[in-house]
């Protein structure tokens, strides 16, 4: 019975260690603002790729519990208040300056997979006036970047960079998710840079992975490695 049961465990920890890999945190909110304009934000936890947005109370430990932080081009860095809906978390904030803002998320969740820890990281950049965003905004250990939100068109090559602790991130794979549900898997080459054309207009949420085998504690228990997964969110006109 006892080696019945490891047998099930198993099966839950892998099956349960597949679907966190599946889902992912991402941010939405327009990528260009006003001065003195209300900029909404939302967000979401599920599969973007499969329009499944999960409802709040089903996400997985406590990721509902994340904090969400803006950096301004002052480089003042600001805690948003967050409001739940049905199936997502909404902030807002009003810029008061042009220049580039970045806004994002970085937690890791309190339960373990198995022996693994979940590092769930989101960020977005909103660009007001005609100032770029800026990478050093974002001080996640893992994330994408787009060099110029306002190069996001149809049709038009556009280069994501990735970055794991602020070096350039090469051999990673990055998948593209579209608005329409079409998906693209690419590596990152010796710069952390992955290129693609956008297809459709509207909402693109791209993302990379990092697994890391350093053992540790977490909350008191040990864990024998650290999954770090980050997506970066954008529109395409």
């Amino acid at each position: 019975m006892n080696k019945f049961r490891l047998i099930l465990l198993s099966a839950f920890f892998c099956l349960l260690g597949s679907q966190v890999f599946a889902h992912a945190l991402w941010i939405e909110t327009p990528s260009s603002g006003k001065v003195g304009q209300v900029q909404a934000v939302k967000v979401f936890y599920g599969e973007y790729a499969a329009n499944e947005r999960d409802s709040v109370s089903k996400w997985y430990s406590d990721v509902k519990e994340f904090t969400l932080w803006l950096v301004g081009p002052d480089q003042k860095k600001t805690q948003l208040s967050l409001n739940p809906g049905v199936n997502y978390f909404e902030s807002k904030f009003t810029p008061d300056q042009n220049g580039a803002y970045t806004i994002m998320v970085s937690h890791e969740a309190k339960d373990l997979g198995g022996t693994t820890k979940y590092h769930f990281l989101s960020s977005a950049n909103v660009t007001v006036g005609k100032s770029l965003p800026v990478v050093a905004n974002n001080s996640n250990v893992l994330k994408l970047h787009l060099d110029d939100l306002t190069a996001a068109k149809l049709n038009k090559s556009l280069q994501v960079k990735a970055f794991l602790k602020d070096a350039a991130a090469k051999g990673k794979t990055v998948s593209v998710f579209s608005p329409n549900g079409w998906s693209k898997e690419l590596t990152t080459d010796e710069n952390g840079v992955a290129e693609f054309t956008p297809l459709w207009a509207g909402r693109y949420v791209v993302e990379v992975s990092d697994t890391d085998k350093t053992p540790g504690q977490h909350h008191g228990v040990d864990y024998k490695s650290t999954w770090k997964g980050a997506t970066y969110s954008f529109e395409v006109k």
